[in-house]
């Protein structure tokens, strides 16, 4: 340990005088900051559902280019988490937050008062690329931040952010629309507010994201760095004095050890994730993406009025349903983040993944058996239809929605989380972007019932691989799951003592 052990960090008091309430309050507000990173992703997904079409009218957009401006703020998350996970190892996890933060800001302005459909694309692209730094760089915050005993609550902070940003765009694109469309005249007297707000509203749309964005910037510069990043890059006396103001002396001292020893034993390269042990890892890591964006979830967000209008609804009600998906998105997820360090990430991703499929099963069979014309679909089969969808998205925020961001980061060693959270994350946003560019294809050429059917085998290939190879990790610390991956070259067990092999791993306790 360093002479330099004992020095604290100005600003902060000592530690072991903080009371343990104090201390949780604290850890909190910290997640609770870089939480406000989902919920800007979350609304910046959902918001384009209210806009295409004024868009697409707006600048005379063809088909092609109607494509090009829905998919590029994915293309833009593929490029964020292609690079965050670098720049989070190399300067830190708070810079690229701070990053994305920016990219969030200038993004709303510039999708607000664009005069050229290239200015909004590029805007839309800047979006993404703040997106897919906090989709790698947030949840990876907090887990090093959180404690083993509520870390699953706490990244799970981030999930209930991404829901209350979607919930926040239906919501306000549905209020932005009603007001314009029942207010024609308002603001005349001021033609920049009558621009934004009445005549052009997909423009106060996409402005709604301006005040999230500047909240979430300014509050970055109230947190600090992760005590894990700042003890890997030697920065020892300053992590261990965040350890201890999350934990008291005693607890923080068994952290920075057990941190100090990861990081000194084990020099591990990114190449050791594609070697035995780690590569499980890995693999893990990116399937949980691929899977999760191949189980339907954003299709629902991005085309849900589609859906529904195809099941018999009206424009009007299936806006409104859209909002109330949002609502039990956003209850589910709450239960999610009550559960999952009590009941544990096995049994919700497993036991969630089993329901979503049988539900995707019984609303292909309700598009097969009920809608023969889309415009005289029986009011019995669209409420079918419409309460299926519920059951799945209750059952699908409950489960890899909420359980993806808690297990991904966990399951990396700290040297190369940065890293491998991009890889995964890549994959991540990647599969969406396939995804939401070829639905409406795949629809056209084989229709509703089939997508659903296709989707529902998906999820249980993915439900299958979930209950062979997913390792319970809760009420582990990071440095333990870790060290057991390494321990068994393999998934791990968490009866298992750490360092020692045990093949019998799938026993959850």
């Amino acid at each position: 340990m360093s002479e330099n052990m004992n020095l604290k960090p100005a600003g902060l008091s000592t530690p072991d005088a903080v009371p343990e309430d104090h201390r949780i309050r604290y850890l909190t507000l910290v997640c609770f900051v870089a939480s406000l990173g989902g919920l800007l992703f979350g609304f910046d997904t959902a918001v384009i559902s209210g806009t295409v079409e004024r868009v697409r009218e707006q600048f005379a957009l063809t088909a092609l280019m109607e494509g090009w401006f829905t998919s590029s703020a994915l293309v833009g998350c593929i490029i964020g988490a292609a690079l965050a996970g670098i720049l989070g190892d190399r300067f830190g996890r708070k810079p690229v937050l701070l990053a994305s933060a920016v990219f969030f800001l200038v993004s709303a302005l510039y999708s607000t008062i664009p005069q050229a459909f290239d200015v909004l694309v590029i805007a839309r692209l800047a979006c993404g690329i703040g997106i897919g730094m906090a989709s790698v760089i947030a949840p990876m915050y907090i887990s090093e931040f959180a404690p083993a005993q509520w870390r699953g609550r706490l990244v799970a902070f981030y999930q209930l952010s991404i829901v209350i940003g979607i919930l926040f765009a239906y919501l306000s694109n549905w209020l932005l629309l009603r007001f314009a469309q029942t207010h024609p005249q308002a603001f005349g007297h001021w033609s920049f507010a009558h621009w934004i707000v009445v005549s052009e509203v997909w423009r106060g749309m996409f402005g709604a994201e301006l005040l999230p964005a500047v909240l979430f910037l300014l509050l970055l510069f109230c947190v600090p760095e992760t005590p894990r990043w700042l003890i890997q890059a030697g920065r020892e006396a300053q992590g261990l004095e965040i350890l201890k103001r999350i934990g008291g002396s005693e607890t923080a001292n068994a952290q920075f050890l057990q941190i100090r020893n990861t990081l000194e034993t084990k020099r591990v390269a990114v190449g050791e994730l594609f070697k035995p042990g780690l590569r499980r890892a890995l693999l893990l890591g990116i399937l949980l993406s691929v899977f999760g964006q191949l189980s339907g979830v954003n299709i629902v967000v991005y085309y849900g009025p589609k859906i529904l209008a195809a099941a018999g609804f009206q424009s009007a009600g299936a806006l409104l349903a859209q909002v109330g998906f949002g609502f039990i998105n956003l209850v589910f997820t709450v239960l999610a983040l009550i559960f999952i360090d009590r009941v544990g990430r096995r049994p919700l991703l497993i036991g969630g993944m089993a329901v979503v499929t049988l539900a995707l099963v019984a609303i292909g069979l309700g598009f097969l058996f009920g809608v023969k014309n889309t415009s005289a679909v029986p009011v019995a089969v669209g409420l079918w239809i419409g309460g299926l969808i519920c059951v799945y998205i209750a059952c699908i925020a409950l489960s890899i929605c909420a359980v993806i961001w808690v297990l991904t980061p966990e399951i990396f060693p700290n040297r190369v989380r940065g890293r491998a959270m991009s890889l995964a994350t890549f994959a991540n946003w990647s599969t969406n972007a396939f995804s939401a560019w070829v639905f409406p294809w795949y629809v056209a050429k084989c229709g509703m019932p089939v997508f659903f059917f296709t989707t529902a085998v998906i999820c249980f290939i993915a439900a299958s691989y979930y209950w062979k190879c997913v390792p319970e990790t809760k009420g582990l610390s990071l440095e333990e799951i870790e060290n057991l991956w390494l321990a068994n070259k393999g998934p791990l067990d968490k009866n298992s003592p750490v360092g020692q092999p045990d093949r019998a791993w799938l026993r959850t306790g």
